[in-house]
């Protein structure tokens, strides 16, 4: 054999060797990988979303039935110390019974409607609210629930 022709065999054995490597390596995805990511992210984001939203509703709605639980508590004092309910949250402050953020009171706006039998108390947001106004947290005292806002039972 002459070098030539060693050569020219090297060559078609190199040759035959470099396709089946290109052949084995690809770059990139195809487009059907491509869409099966796809339809798996919008399976978790249909699934997470509503979970997500709910999630930030309950932390907008955690102030409202905090102070709430709050004035249930101090109108109750001023029950046992006056003989009757308090109508609004200001006369509890005026007592010294009861003292609220002004940082709540510009979110919120509250309703103090108190009887033996129970009552409710409800807060109702403003536009100072970052969840938007017109959301009403309510306080059913006498099954002891909060209903509306951030609750899965809405408010009456």
């Amino acid at each position: 054999m002459t070098i030539k022709e060693e050569f020219l065999t090297i060559m078609r054995v190199e040759n035959t060797s470099m396709k089946k490597i290109n052949k084995h390596n690809q770059y990139g995805f195809t487009m059907v990988e491509i869409m099966v990511v796809v339809v798996i992210v919008a399976i978790l984001a249909a699934v997470a979303l509503p979970t997500y939203f709910a999630l930030v509703q309950n932390a907008y709605a955690s102030e409202p039935k905090t102070v709430i639980s709050n004035i249930e508590n101090a109108g109750k004092m001023y029950y046992q110390t006056y003989g009757e309910w308090p109508s609004d949250i200001e006369e509890m402050e005026r007592r010294g019974l009861l003292e609220v953020d002004r940082a709540t009171k510009l979110k919120w706006q509250f309703e103090i409607n108190m009887s033996l039998e129970g009552g409710t108390i409800a807060a109702e947001s403003t536009e100072e609210m970052k969840g938007g106004a017109g959301k009403r947290v309510v306080f059913d005292r006498s099954r002891g629930k909060f209903l509306g806002f951030g609750s899965k039972e809405e408010a009456e």
